[in-house]
């Protein structure tokens, strides 16, 4: 039986009034956790910060698409082939791209009804293919027109079901649903938690007004006004790593899977989601980021705020650090530490918390050693049985 190794990231992180994640009414999202109502993030909204982030870092850029055919269609188009015919080779490529289709809508330029998760230079390789086959797809864009039926699929299936599954490394780490076309899906290394405040959240209403600033002679006042909701708090966020998962994604590659691991641990600590940052600026950074290393699988420390945090008139940093340091003891006296291979942290001030493990000057050396304690260069057994 091969043993799973996660690599658990935990942060306390917090942020003034803002917006990070709202819900369809435009308000900041919430959760009843513990019967109290705390501010709540999507994992989404957090992932997608820290995917772009991976990326950019590795520039090797990848999309989250519905448009491949669309963007197809347009690049020939731009090209200088005649809109019918970049338009027809575009719904070639989702007709031939396995047996009986991809599933698109033809009104919106064959937008596929999947969404796929591909390398940004694949719409650059099916547009080559297309040219290698242009004469072909001009024929039977001719034959169609004449005949009035639907022309047979004559673009290569197996050539572009392989541009389709392409991976880059941060598919390898994030995953990809893709069931519409054999080896395309890719299970997930990454799985993390929506955040949320450790206390309780309630919504501060920010009344604002816009400035006509060229105003009618004699008119006063605003041009706009409105109201929008910010929430403040400390977060609890969580993140694991499989590293058993990501190395197989990997092929074994377990060079690539130590630098996504610290790129990763970078990025979770050090991005934030885009919602509302224009009239926010909440560029925070985490209070405390604490590891763990550990075979079988991972833990949240997410209980351990079921009950909210008081502030006490000292802020809810101090309890909060305090209630997480008792719960990761907790957790080490009910499941034991003969399989947590090594913890760490890093805080922003104050004693470091001997219960979190080694304490680390700098998230960047924190990032480092988890990359290092979840991949170390010399294999043990554990990793042997990881890579294989």
């Amino acid at each position: 039986m091969t043993t799973a190794r996660h690599l658990d990231i935990h942060a306390l992180h917090p942020t003034p009034a803002a917006n990070l994640n709202s819900d369809e009414s435009g308000e900041p999202k919430s959760l009843e956790l513990g019967g109290a109502t705390r501010t709540m993030v999507s994992s989404q909204a957090w992932k997608r910060s820290i995917r772009l982030a991976v990326e950019a870092e590795l520039d090797e850029r990848a999309a989250r698409t519905r448009m491949i055919p669309v963007r197809v269609a347009d690049t020939l188009h731009g090209q200088g082939w005649p809109e019918d015919l970049a338009m027809f080779a575009a719904a070639q490529i989702a007709a031939s791209a396995k047996k009986g289709g991809l599933k698109t809508n033809p009104e919106e330029g064959h937008r596929t009804q999947a969404m796929f998760y591909v390398p940004t230079d694949t719409v650059r390789h099916l547009t080559v293919l297309c040219d290698t086959h242009r004469n072909a797809l001009q024929e039977a864009l001719d034959r169609q027109n004449t005949s009035k039926k639907p022309a047979p699929t004559l673009l290569p299936t197996d050539e572009i079901a392989a541009l389709l599954v392409r991976r880059t490394a941060s598919i390898s780490l994030f995953g990809r649903m893709l069931t519409e076309i054999t080896d395309g899906h890719v299970e997930a290394a990454v799985q993390m938690a929506p955040a949320f405040t450790v206390h309780r959240s309630e919504l501060q209403p920010d009344y604002f007004t816009a400035v006509e600033d060229w105003p009618r002679p004699g008119e006063k006042g605003s041009a706009h006004l409105n109201t929008a909701y910010r929430a403040t708090g400390l977060f609890y966020r969580f993140a694991t790593i499989n590293i058993t998962t990501l190395v197989a994604n990997l092929d074994g590659d377990t060079a690539t899977a130590r630098t996504l691991v610290d790129l990763f641990t970078q990025a979770f600590i050090m991005t934030m989601p885009r919602g509302g940052q224009t009239s926010a600026a909440a560029h925070t950074v985490p209070d405390l980021v604490h590891y763990v290393v550990r075979d079988r699988r991972p833990v949240s420390y997410g209980a351990a705020f079921d009950e909210p945090v008081r502030s006490r008139g000292q802020g809810y940093v101090p309890p909060a650090r305090q209630a997480l340091t008792q719960y990761a003891t907790t957790i080490d006296r009910l499941i034991g530490t003969r399989h947590r291979i090594t913890h760490g942290h890093a805080i922003a001030a104050g004693t470091p918390l001997e219960e979190l493990g080694t304490h680390h000057a700098s998230f960047e050396d924190l990032a480092a050693t988890c990359s290092r304690a979840a991949l170390p260069e010399t294999p043990d057994d554990t990793l042997d049985e990881v890579a294989a």
